[in-house]
């Protein structure tokens, strides 16, 4: 078997080493840059078994697809295509990955910033529909409250996840293409309100700066998950000022994402479960 990666640029991925340390280097898997997506899908058809895609390409690799998985008809793209005997399946291991990592960070744990855990008795990246939805906090609040910053394509996957997971969900974005995504202009006053706020833009937004002690909910378990691993926007500074007004408060780095979707992925590639402990450590 055979595996790679569509985009453009993608020279910087890490799915090549986090793949081989998955599989101990069994299965060979390339970067297939190209700026044409029809030359890069006709690669993938000619020597691949599986591929994943990002951007700007997966919108369009979905309708290439046989077969569409109910994710990826939820967030209207794909990051992961397969050839089955039925034909090229599409699925999103984006939102698998997610669903997997907001089960094991749940905001009552109180995981050291960082520090990934063990992989959740009993539950393999195949098994994500059969989530638990959230209690009702604590505070007596009906529902834990998400907001997702930023409406891309990792945003729609993100938002897809933590509905499925029992969040509420409040969406925002710099451009307001729909009435029921908010403006920058709320970022403050919702970042308070959330349990768990998804930061997806890939860059660092005036408001951070903005972000009092009483943005960081002192006394409630509060996480916030960025998915930019290369350039973080909320660096140490605002982490300490965070921690500082909120002892609760959990930053969990991007490259816990890009683990627990490479782990949700890799095994719809092969069948079999990567070495979670190796591809922790390429990261």
């Amino acid at each position: 078997m055979k595996f790679g990666l569509i985009g453009h640029p993608i020279a910087h991925s890490m799915s090549p080493a986090i793949f081989k340390a998955g599989y101990d280097g069994k299965y060979p898997y390339d970067l297939i840059e190209e700026q044409d997506f029809e030359k890069a899908y006709q690669r993938f058809l000619a020597e691949y078994d599986g591929i994943n895609v990002t951007a700007p390409f997966k919108e369009t690799a979905l309708h290439k697809a046989d077969i569409v998985s109910e994710e990826c008809r939820m967030i209207g793209a794909t990051n992961l295509l397969v050839k089955t005997p039925e034909g090229v399946t599409a699925y999103n291991s984006d939102y698998r990955g997610l669903v997997l990592l907001l089960e094991t960070f749940h905001p009552a744990d109180r995981a050291a910033d960082g520090v990934l855990p063990p992989w959740p008795q009993g539950v393999g990246p195949t098994k994500w529909e059969g989530f638990r939805q959230r209690p009702c906090p604590a505070d007596g609040r009906e529902r834990y409250r998400a907001l997702i910053v930023g409406m891309g394509g990792a945003g729609k996957a993100a938002a897809a996840a933590a509905r499925t997971c029992g969040y509420e969900t409040v969406l925002m974005n710099r451009t307001q293409y729909s009435p029921e995504i908010l403006s920058l202009d709320a970022f403050c006053e919702e970042f308070r309100k959330a349990d768990l706020v998804i930061y997806n833009l890939p860059v660092a937004i005036p408001q951070l700066e903005e972000l009092s002690d009483e943005d960081f909910t002192p006394g409630r378990q509060k996480m916030l998950l960025e998915a930019n691993y290369r350039n973080p926007s909320f660096g140490k500074y605002l982490t300490d000022k965070a921690l500082n007004a909120n002892p609760a408060f959990r930053h969990i780095k991007g490259e816990a994402w890009l683990l627990y979707q490479a782990v949700a992925g890799y095994e719809l590639f092969t069948g079999e479960k990567p070495d979670l402990s190796r591809m922790s450590d390429v990261l």
